[in-house]
């Protein structure tokens, strides 16, 4: 079968092919989490390590033509690494514009091999343009609008039901309270984080006032904000992590997240010219929050910098991506952090950004004051810092539990 595979978010990656045979359909049923969606004739995987080796061990030996987003090839290593190990006898046919797929009503968008469906864009309302801009003329971050974009573009799917016989086109505008209400509730069924959900209502909220609709209907109901702490890993777990990296590249990463509490958009973004070796600072331009930092260079972090430059002599980006025109993508560190944790045969639930939260962890339990780690952290609030006083272990391990002092011997 001819296969085109493409990234839809951060969660979510789309199957797509002209015919789907029966024992196609079972081997793809085979991987977790997966979903079909009718009206797009389209499988979704999710976008993660597991997923997608479960999908490629599905399609092994069934694919006559293999089509990967470029985008997604560019920020998926292991994609990547399959293709190349398997791009034999014109196997790969990247980005190739057949016209079997535009009958299908897959079409091209941005510019970019990423394939969305007809039915998919006519889901969407005349206004959606209006509150894009909306948000790109209050200087939102390119994170934020994919966000709430996002948020919006899923309420209308999920909208298009039939209430009272009738099948709405616009359920924000139709019933606003009401319909958010209901979404709101779907999400939480659906075992979606109180964050999201109040992200969701955001979204739907400044989607109103940006396209001029009035909202009669008050504030809306939120769910209780969730107290989480940060999941951190362990002086030993991060430093077998760092032996695990074979990569000059992913080493040198790695080693600035870790070293200098660096968020995975702020690292990406990188400079050459945004090292001070001399003063042996790193200055963190418009980061969270549209604000300059400056942050720590440690010697190890320069040392794996150095050996990388050396190695890689990169461009202006100090980490660009495939094309060297651009930075490579936050999504390509989270599936090189991913792939490393595996190796390193780390259990905890952590992510690529628990690297920060070591960072600051860790700086605290050696006796470094929170209004520095504040700083270099480059939070606004010194309670977002707090929390981290929830997870050191400096002053609990001085605490003996009392089942150590009854006298009960194993």
């Amino acid at each position: 079968m001819d296969v085109r595979i493409a990234r839809i978010d951060d969660q979510w990656i789309s199957l797509r092919t002209i015919v789907f045979a029966k024992d196609d359909i079972e081997a793809i049923k085979k991987v977790a989490g997966r979903k079909w969606v009718p009206e797009d004739k389209a499988w979704l995987i999710p976008y993660t390590i597991s997923s997608l080796e479960q999908l490629w061990e599905a399609l092994q030996g069934r694919i006559r033509r293999l089509d990967i987003a470029p985008d997604l090839l560019e920020e998926c290593s292991y994609l990547k690494e399959k293709l190349e190990e398997h791009d034999q006898g014109g196997l790969a046919q990247r980005a190739a514009a057949s016209p079997a797929w535009s009958e299908a009503g897959f079409t091209p968008t941005g510019g970019s091999a990423r394939f969305v469906s007809r039915s998919h864009l006519d889901r969407l309302p005349a206004d959606f343009a209006r509150f894009v801009e909306e948000m790109k003329l209050r200087g939102c971050s390119p994170k934020t609008i994919r966000a709430y974009s996002g948020h919006v573009r899923r309420f209308f799917q999920k909208g298009e039901n039939v209430r009272d016989g009738k099948a709405i086109r616009d359920p924000i505008e139709d019933s606003p309270a009401s319909s958010v209400r209901d979404y709101s509730l779907q999400l939480l069924e659906e075992g979606k984080s109180h964050s999201f959900v109040n992200q969701a209502i955001s979204a739907l909220k400044f989607y109103r006032k940006a396209t001029g609709k009035s909202d009669t209907a008050g504030s809306y109901v939120r769910p209780k904000k969730e107290t989480k702490l940060p999941n951190v890993l362990s002086t030993g777990e991060v430093a077998q992590l760092l032996r695990c990296v074979t990569n000059e590249k992913h080493r040198a990463i790695l080693c600035l997240l870790y070293s200098a509490g660096l968020r995975v958009s702020e690292v990406v973004r990188l400079r050459l010219r945004d090292l001070d070796l001399e003063r042996r600072t790193i200055t963190v331009r418009q980061g969270k929050g549209r604000k300059d930092r400056v942050t720590l260079l440690s010697d190890i972090a320069q040392g794996a910098i150095e050996r990388y430059v050396g190695c890689s002599q990169p461009g202006d980006w100090l980490f660009p991506g495939q094309d060297g025109r651009r930075h490579l993508t936050e999504r390509s560190v989270q599936k090189v952090f991913e792939q490393v944790r595996n190796r390193a045969g780390i259990r905890k639930p952590v992510s690529v950004h628990s690297l920060r939260h070591s960072f600051a962890t860790h700086l605290l339990e050696n006796g470094t004051d929170l209004r520095y780690i504040q700083e270099l952290l480059g939070h606004q609030s010194s309670r977002t810092t707090e929390r981290y006083t929830h997870v050191s272990i400096r002053d609990v391990r001085r605490i003996r539990s009392p089942l150590d002092g009854i006298g009960l011997e194993e």
